[in-house]
């Protein structure tokens, strides 16, 4: 069972394993759901106002002022914002919405965001994912929901050799135990 989260309780305490690739499990990120009309010019009009960035393509991630908009599926988007900021943030596009077929929820301690970096960062994560993560067929920046092992995750990448995933807080410690196997020295493809 997990812990409640608090603002110094991150869902795994800041783990880190370093083998084929370093699984860390980043700092505490903001994650708010935004479910609406993505092609509404009120939609662009409130994600531009709380991140800086433009309503992204389907499966890409837009970049604002320090913080991001995920694409998810045809009507929701995943922001990615300052953790502190994420509440206020929240109310803010909720009153920006308001009168619209539109939700917004702060699900900022429902998640764990882990990096996956360096060389062998694509080996560990293909290992448990049946996403197809080639580089002609996993642009940078792209956003991608699927699964690793038995739990569903979302990731992208972020940099060269660099993936960012996302899973429940619930499942946490199975995705990062999961990863850190797939990057064991012993685990070599």
């Amino acid at each position: 069972m997990s812990n409640p989260m608090t603002m110094t309780n991150s869902p795994l305490g800041g783990q880190s394993f370093k083998g084929l690739a370093q699984i860390t499990e980043a700092p505490l990120t903001g994650m708010i759901t935004l479910r609406g009309d993505l092609s509404a010019g009120w939609m662009a009009d409130a994600v531009k106002q709380a991140t800086g960035a433009l309503i992204p393509q389907q499966r890409m991630i837009t970049s604002g002022t320090g913080a991001s908009a995920a694409w998810m599926s045809p009507d929701e988007l995943l922001l990615l914002v300052d953790y502190k900021a994420a509440e206020g943030i929240t109310k803010g596009l909720n009153t920006a919405t308001a009168g619209q077929f539109c939700t917004a929820a702060n699900v900022s301690n429902a998640r764990v965001l882990i990096d996956i970096k360096g060389q062998g960062a694509r080996s560990v994560l293909g290992k448990l994912t049946p996403a197809d993560l080639r580089p002609e067929s996993l642009a940078p920046m792209e956003m991608r929901r699927s699964r690793i092992a038995q739990v569903p995750a979302a990731f992208w990448l972020a940099g060269e050799d660099h993936f960012r995933l996302i899973a429940f807080r619930s499942v946490a410690q199975y995705a990062f135990d999961i990863l850190k196997s797939a990057a064991h020295p012993a685990a070599a493809v």
